[in-house]
């Protein structure tokens, strides 16, 4: 038994995860690559090894010939029968290869041959662990700045999360831990090239998945993400038991669930909302917190026409256009935002509608609203919203903003 090998194969296999039967292949090519070189074939060359003792025999098979022509390939009767008495013209002996007898160039070369495989073998399985995470989320431990990029340690491989691929306004220091979404796996000759990011839906996605059960086992479906990173989120999810609220689940007790994700986003606000097979309905739900009147939607051209209250035209469009622009992305609908005074002045509005406030399209609506962004109202609705968490979470409330 060859126990010193066999250590050693024990070892590289709990230390860096190769398995004993890869690098006794390895050991078996460089046994043939160094006879090569010091034969000058190997042809000619069998190896046999032992896996459970680990114990390796090296055997030149030669021609028995009267006259030897080619040494490499050919022995003369009388050698072979020191060998074997029992051979005869024309069979093959077989002539042990002592591997001490090797020259420095070809134990050399024997040499580089396994090293280059363990590495080969070290790259391939650092590979394969974080191929099967793409797609996924992992923690990371901020390492330095190179340039406008950062270096993140992921255990056994470094990963570079790119000046594109960061959310404006976040600054880590070294040894911070932070989540990330890997994007993408390449295996390269220098190993793996793992592409990660703070700003994809999806990371939103898999963090809730690894906050909230009822996610992780199916129950609730995160059916549309839309985000603009390190300001807003919003998020269309679904149930598939009437029993469960799938806002509810989403957002917590006290929102617990939901403030264990911004807390990780560093602060970026979370809209979340109920999903409807009805376009027009999820539209409204999109606008949230805004108060819609009406919307018309058409799936063919995927446009919608959406009519809000005077007041709420600024709200409904959000600060720089950024809740109409999220709610246009999650429900995947171009949708246009009248004031009541726009769509009646328009005549867009159901005759009923108008007659009910007793004006007719001919008479037209005269009215003035703020197209500013009503911030100090929006942050008035969060306000309220987290000071009467647990009462509209009572009374069936089926949207959430945090």
């Amino acid at each position: 038994m060859n126990t010193e090998l066999m250590e050693a194969l024990t070892i590289l296999e709990k230390e860096k995860n190769i398995s004993r039967d890869v690098m006794m292949d390895a050991i078996e090519n460089s046994l043939l690559s160094a006879c090569k070189n010091h034969f000058g074939t190997a042809e000619n060359i069998k190896v046999i090894m032992d896996r459970e003792t680990c114990d390796y025999s090296v055997f030149a098979e030669k021609k028995v010939v009267e006259e030897v022509e080619d040494p490499a390939m050919e022995i003369t009767l009388e050698d072979a029968e020191k060998i074997d008495p029992s051979l005869q013209i024309g069979d093959v002996a077989q002539i042990p290869v002592q591997s001490k007898e090797f020259g420095r160039i070809a134990t050399q070369n024997a040499k580089n041959l396994i090293l280059q495989k363990i590495r080969e073998e070290e790259r391939k399985v650092v590979f394969d662990q974080y191929f099967e995470k793409e797609k996924d989320i992992v923690t990371g431990i901020v390492q330095r700045y190179v340039g406008k990029n950062i270096s993140i340690n992921l255990g056994r491989a470094d990963a570079m999360l790119t000046e594109n691929e960061q959310v404006k306004g976040e600054v880590f220091k070294p040894t911070d831990r932070i989540k990330l979404y890997v994007v993408e796996v390449k295996n390269t000759p220098r190993g793996p090239k793992i592409l990660v990011s703070r700003t994809h839906p999806e990371l939103v996605k898999r963090l809730f998945e690894a906050e909230v059960a009822e996610v992780r086992d199916g129950t609730v479906e995160i059916k549309s993400i839309a985000r603009e990173a390190g300001s807003r989120t919003k998020m269309a999810v679904w149930s598939n038991d009437p029993n469960v609220d799938p806002v509810g689940a989403c957002v917590g007790l006290n929102g617990a669930r939901v403030n264990a994700v911004v807390q990780e986003l560093r602060g970026e606000k979370i809209d979340i909302i109920n999903w409807d097979e009805n376009p027009a309905l999820l539209i409204e739900n999109a606008l949230s917190p805004a108060k819609v009147i009406s919307v018309m939607a058409d799936p063919e051209e995927k446009i919608a026409n959406v009519i809000v209250p005077d007041y709420q035209l600024s709200l409904a469009i959000g600060k720089e256009g950024q809740n109409a622009r999220l709610a246009a992305r999650l429900t995947g609908y171009k949708i246009d935002i009248k004031s009541e005074t726009q769509a009646i002045e328009a005549g867009d509005l159901p005759e009923n509608y108008m007659e009910q406030l007793g004006i007719t399209s001919e008479e037209g609506y005269t009215g003035d609203y703020d197209d500013e962004y009503d911030e100090a109202y929006e942050d008035e609705y969060y306000d309220e919203y987290d000071e009467n968490y647990s009462d509209s979470y009572d009374d069936g409330s089926d949207e959430s903003n945090i």
